[in-house]
């Protein structure tokens, strides 16, 4: 019985990346992050036009840079989505020293009206 081998190509993971390195997610991201930001610096800046353009892009390119790079492989909006669930819906954990399980049980056996 013959086996067939199938050659995985190299550039396998760039399928939906722009560039081979940036998702296409991430790229639309930056964009409507930073293209209001770009916009806000030119219009709202009383400098010249040469202080606007270093200006803006020092506004920018960290702006759309850390939207392009996303947080922990994540674009932008899936981690705050992730934040915002862990924030609504996180407890508080306490640890009161050492458990005595027997002592446990009988409270919580009486908490629930069980006697004990």
């Amino acid at each position: 019985m013959e086996t067939e081998t199938y050659y995985i190509p190299a550039n396998f993971t760039d399928a939906g990346r722009l560039f081979g390195l940036f998702e296409i997610r991430n790229v639309i991201e930056a964009a409507v992050i930073g293209l209001p930001v770009l916009f806000l610096a030119f219009t709202l800046l009383p400098l010249s036009i040469t202080a606007r353009v270093i200006a803006a892009l020092m506004l920018f390119v960290p702006t759309a840079g850390f939207a392009l790079l996303g947080v922990g492989d994540d674009s932008l909006t899936r981690y705050v989505k992730a934040w915002h669930r862990w924030r609504r819906r996180k407890k508080i954990l306490t640890y009161k020293g050492e458990t005595n399980y027997a002592e446990f049980e009988r409270a919580y056996l009486r908490r629930q009206g069980r006697g004990a």
